[in-house]
């Protein structure tokens, strides 16, 4: 009977064997956490998923336009610049002002922090 069946058939029937086995040892309740459960259902293939198109990582740049590759200034939502853009900043300055508010108070909780813990 070992020729009765291809060797395709017997690899799953393997592979269904070590399944099983691994499933008779995981605990009977399953939760949000389980990292098996949702790496399997982030690998599940749907036939009508709509964000399958945005979701997917692709190896090639799916970019119709070219980038600007000079220094551009930092913004809050990390928008880079349009291909044709000249370098030349036209802002009032707000978005500097806003990164430097940010940092500044970063940095004093931080130092404040360091100065209450200093004699520990």
């Amino acid at each position: 009977m070992e020729w009765g069946k291809g060797l395709v058939q017997r690899q799953e029937a393997v592979d269904k064997k070590h399944l099983e086995e691994v499933e008779r040892k995981r605990p009977l309740a399953r939760y949000k956490d389980d990292a098996d459960l949702n790496e399997e259902l982030k690998n599940r293939d749907r036939w009508n998923d709509p964000a399958v198109g945005f979701l997917t990582k692709s190896k090639k740049s799916k970019t119709k336009w070219p980038v600007y590759q000079g220094p551009a200034p930092t913004n809050r939502f990390g928008i880079r610049p349009g291909y044709r853009w000249d370098g030349v900043d036209r802002s009032n300055g707000f978005e500097e002002k806003y990164f430097q508010r940010k940092y500044s108070k970063n940095s004093q909780a931080e130092e404040a922090h360091k100065w209450s813990t200093e004699d520990m």
